[in-house]
């Protein structure tokens, strides 16, 4: 029972990084416009903000990195001192004044985000009980919808208002944003320069909760898998981390799991993606919404995915995970029939598309993505092993990215064509991640790995 607690200690304390990992994506996405308006940027920039963002580059440089170091130097490494680039980069976009610093936040705040990730999930996985390893990757998972959900509650109650009207304000926007405004500007601070306030005050709060989230991770105990494995590796003589990985691309089990991993979920990420960091924009041009509208339906989305993620964290451990994928995904491919066939500038086709999708976001590929790529790898390449998967799926996702904005259209004129590519995607996930569900429930991480790999690691 003790061991219980401290694998739900130590699984909250790590699930911080998805919160901060989700909500640099959505409190970039719901201030988008703001900073299109602001900063005079074309569909172009906003392609290129999110390319090297949280959402796609900036995250596949940070896995990469970050999957290397938490297997050389432990997973405690990037608990201390990965949270101080976060804010760095965070502090960046706070005081942004012109796209090329902007920019360069979005991509040092993601760069952190990857970094994070790899050993978030290894370290939680290592640290769980059998039985519970499936509950604590969904409790991180559930942090992934928390923070959204906070981030864009701050948007809607600090959004400016839409046209002529001062009605349409978030209740917040007057006595927060404008009087923080006139404080630091002097009062000079109008139109555009103090609407795009709302989001420099929704990124300070990313700020607080990674101060926060650096004060309690780097407290953290090492990983006793990992000890025993770097153990092990000296005894054996072993050159470390770096000789060993290159069997990662020549044993044929580890690219049998890499072409699952990344068959379920790149094809998955490509849209979530989209929708992760595009929601809004596609809410407020295709569908008409205002920004404060488009959130308010963001936060109601989030919601659901909370919900729902807390139904899958219970149940994972449980229930045969093969139909369990397949119903997540199913409903995000119905999400996308339905939005096509009402209509995404109908509110029915809107709150339908956004109740399903929360559905399937909460019974998701990535929880899924999560659980198993810590199953399947062996211990002295499983953060680095994710780290490259992750490399290469956020990769894809930022080239998709800068090709989206096109099909998209400026005002969304192209929105049906998109649509009808991201239901293809989905059911590639779905089959591929339904036909090869991993038989890993119930069993050890050494047990999983000695059946998988017998002596030939």
């Amino acid at each position: 029972m003790e061991k219980t607690k401290s694998s739900l200690k130590s699984t909250i304390a790590v699930s911080l990084t998805n919160y901060l990992d989700a909500g640099a994506i959505v409190a970039g996405a719901s201030g988008l416009t703001l900073w299109q308006d602001y900063l005079g940027l074309t569909e172009g920039h906003l392609g290129l903000l999110n390319a090297i963002s949280a959402n796609c580059l900036g995250a596949a440089i940070g896995a990469i990195i970050g999957g290397f170091l938490a297997d050389k130097y432990g997973r405690k490494a990037i608990y201390t001192y990965n949270m101080l680039v976060y804010m760095l980069g965070v502090a960046l976009i706070m005081f942004s004044f012109n796209f090329p610093m902007l920019l360069a936040g979005f991509l040092v705040t993601g760069i952190s985000v990857g970094v994070g990730v790899p050993a978030s999930w290894t370290y939680i996985s290592e640290n769980s009980e059998v039985g519970n390893r499936g509950r604590n990757i969904g409790i991180s998972q559930m942090a992934w919808g928390i923070g959204p959900t906070i981030i864009l509650i701050l948007g809607t109650l600090l959004a400016p208002p839409t046209g002529a009207t001062a009605d349409s304000a978030g209740v917040l926007f007057a006595p927060v944003v404008k009087t923080l405004a006139d404080l630091l500007t002097g009062g000079t601070a109008e139109g555009t320069a103090l609407n795009v306030f709302s989001s420099r005050i929704v990124f300070a709060s990313l700020f607080i909760v990674a101060f926060i989230a650096w004060n309690l991770q780097r407290r953290l105990d090492e990983s006793a898998e990992w000890k025993a494995e770097k153990a092990k590796a000296t005894a054996d003589g072993n050159k470390g981390t770096f000789a060993s990985f290159g069997s990662l691309f020549t044993n044929k089990v580890n690219i049998r799991t890499i072409l699952f991993l990344a068959g379920i979920y790149l094809t998955w990420n490509l849209v979530s993606s989209v929708m992760g960091f595009f929601q809004q924009h596609i809410y407020e041009t295709a569908g008409g919404l205002s920004n404060q509208h488009a959130n308010m339906l963001s936060v109601a989305q989030w919601v659901i995915i909370i919900i729902t993620t807390f139904f899958f964290s219970m149940v994972v451990d449980k229930v045969n995970q093969r139909w369990l994928y397949a119903f997540g995904v199913g409903m995000g491919v119905i999400a996308w029939v339905i939005i096509v066939t009402i209509g995404v500038n109908s509110i029915a086709g809107l709150l339908f598309f956004t109740l399903i999708w929360g559905i399937q976001a909460g019974v998701s590929v990535q929880s899924f993505y999560a659980l198993w790529a810590s199953e399947l790898f062996p211990a002295k390449y499983r953060a680095a092993a994710q780290g490259i998967m992750f490399f290469i799926v956020r990769g894809v996702s930022a080239l998709w990215g800068l090709g989206f904005v096109y099909i998209y259209g400026e005002n969304g004129e192209g929105f049906t064509l998109a649509a009808y590519i991201m239901m293809a995607l989905l059911v590639i996930s779905m089959l591929i991640g339904t036909i090869w569900t991993p038989q890993t429930r119930g069993k050890t991480l050494e047990q999983i790995t000695k059946e998988r790999y017998g002596d030939d690691i």
